[in-house]
Formats: C-alpha cells, sequence, structure tokens
C-alpha cells in the first residue's frame, strides 16, 4: 500500500496514525489512514462531508475504536491507554457546548471545577479570548463567534497539549469566522497542537501548517500549503488588474474588532 505524499516531519510527532482502519456495518470510512503531526503546529484536514474526518477524530479522542492500525496522541496508544490520551486533549464538536443559560465566566468556572482547579483562571480566559465585557452575560445573548470563542477557551482549561477541533466555523458568519481563527492560531502560538478539519480550503489555507486531503478513507496528500500549490503545473503569467476581494471590502466596511460587533 502506498503512502501519501508527504515532506519531513519533527521527530516524536504529538500525534501519529499508522494504517488506520474503521467500517461501520461493512461500509468502509476509514481505509488505512497515515498521519503525523508535529507538535505545536496546524494541521488541517480537509475532505468532503463522509470522507471519514470526524470518525478520524472520534478514534483519536477515544470515543470510537479501530478496526485495525495504531494511533498514538502526545504518546500514548489510542486503544491501549485512552485514559492518558483524555487528559492529554480537548474536543471541540462541530457545534458549541456551552449552557445557554449560565453567563460565560459560570461556564468556565464549572469546568474548570470539573477538571478540579480553581475557578479564578476563568478571567483569564476571557480576557484571552475577548469576553471579559461580556463574561456576566448569559451565553443565550453571546453571537455566534462569542459561543465559539466560549466554547474554545472552555476546551484549554487544563492546557491539553492537543486539542481537536471538528469544523469549528460552521455555521459562523464572516466575522466569527475570523474571530475563531485568531483564536486557533493563539492556540498554536501557545505551543498546542491543533488538529483542525474542515470543509473550507480558505480556511486551511489561513491557519494551517501542514494541510492533508481525506478521501474515500485515505489521507491522499500531507503537506504544506506551498508543496500542495506545487503538486499543479505553474499557471501562465498573465497581467491582471488586482481587485479587493469580499474578505478586503467585509473588512474595511465593519473592521476586525470584536469587542464592537459583540456588543
Amino acid at each position: 500500500m502506498s503512502t501519501p505524499q508527504t515532506a519531513g516531519q519533527a521527530e516524536a510527532p504529538a500525534i501519529r496514525v499508522r494504517n488506520l482502519e474503521k467500517s461501520f456495518k461493512q461500509l468502509p470510512v476509514l481505509r488505512g489512514v497515515h498521519l503525523d503531526v508535529a507538535r505545536g503546529s496546524i494541521l488541517a484536514l480537509l475532505g468532503s462531508n463522509g470522507a471519514g474526518k470526524t470518525t478520524l477524530v472520534k478514534i483519536l479522542a477515544t470515543l470510537l475504536r479501530a478496526d485495525a492500525g495504531t494511533a498514538q496522541v502526545n504518546g500514548f496508544d489510542v486503544a491501549g491507554q485512552a485514559g492518558q490520551v483524555r487528559e492529554s486533549i480537548s474536543l471541540t464538536g462541530q457545534f458549541a457546548a456551552v449552557d445557554e443559560i449560565l453567563t460565560g465566566r459560570e461556564n468556565l468556572v464549572l469546568v474548570a471545577r470539573l477538571r478540579h482547579l480553581a475557578g479564578a483562571i476563568a478571567d483569564d480566559l476571557l480576557r484571552r479570548f475577548s469576553l471579559t465585557e461580556a463574561a456576566n452575560r448569559r451565553v443565550a445573548t453571546y453571537s455566534g463567534g462569542m459561543r465559539r470563542r466560549l466554547d474554545i477557551a472552555m476546551s484549554l482549561i487544563g492546557s491539553p497539549p492537543v486539542i481537536f477541533l471538528d469544523e469549528p466555523t460552521t455555521g459562523l458568519d464572516p466575522q466569527a469566522r475570523i474571530e475563531v481563527w485568531q483564536a486557533v492560531r493563539e492556540l498554536a502560538g501557545g505551543g498546542t497542537t491543533v488538529l483542525l478539519t474542515t470543509q473550507h480550503l480558505d480556511e486551511a489555507e489561513q491557519l494551517a501548517d501542514r494541510i492533508a486531503i481525506l478521501h474515500q478513507g485515505r489521507i491522499i496528500v500531507d503537506g504544506t500549503p506551498d508543496e500542495l500549490k506545487r503538486l499543479l503545473p505553474a499557471p501562465e503569467v498573465e497581467y491582471v488588474e488586482k481587485q479587493p476581494s469580499l474578505e478586503d471590502v467585509f473588512l474595511a466596511l465593519v473592521g476586525t474588532e470584536t469587542e464592537k460587533a459583540d456588543r
């Protein structure tokens, strides 16, 4: 079996997957996945609906058992050392898992107490994710972007070295997507390893150190954005007057100050 195209990876990756297979009712979903994710990096896992992205994340998060193959997260085997894996990770699903009845601060304090940590960590996370002014408001009043930022902040309690973000910008408007992108960049900047699943090519290009494409149950290519672009022939050079993109127009009109947008 051939392996996907790869460039050099750092030693002792945060995530290592070899020959991973998973089927549901004899329908193969993962067909021998190989994948490495370097520590402190962002890997974007691209694929269409049904490609197996969420299945792979669930196996790495110990929520599903693989039928064959091996996987390690933070040096621990997901099958034989599930407890240590769970202590090493945080998982943020496709929809924000926040309690709308509680305030933003109360959500964070609740998770901190469940992890046997002091609730004082809440104020630092609120400040880090630009939610201080909304800290005492019920989450039911938050915008989609604010809820997503709170959800990611809750994932950081306990400082897990590896975070899985399963399509974190699903259903968000452009401003909220930009807010989440900034939060993800800050995670990696602080040394956290991020595996991000997405269907948005622009999201992968904006965020990822490496991009892996999952297709028909296999990783068909894995490399940096520049490496992937070089897989296609160089385009013919023509003079084209540059026009502003929709993102340029949007940012010029509304700005990027999230607190202004949230109030």
